[in-house]
């Protein structure tokens, strides 16, 4: 599966989600160093693993 490389916010994301444990919300993609200081340091880095989060948006696309 190829992943395509798409900007946007963690807010919107599909691995965005709240962990009870911490009392936060974390990125569930399992990101390596390199990844990870990229994503920290640089404000337009666009996420690999980027996913939109809105389940209707196949619904209101058929409509």
């Amino acid at each position: 599966m190829q992943k395509k490389k798409t900007t946007g916010s963690c807010e919107s994301c599909t691995y965005y989600a709240y962990d009870e444990d911490y009392e936060c919300y974390i990125c569930e993609m399992d990101l390596d160093e390199d990844e990870l200081v990229r994503f920290l340091s640089d404000t337009h880095y666009d996420c690999p693993y980027y996913r939109n989060g809105d389940e209707y948006l196949v619904v209101r696309k058929q409509i």
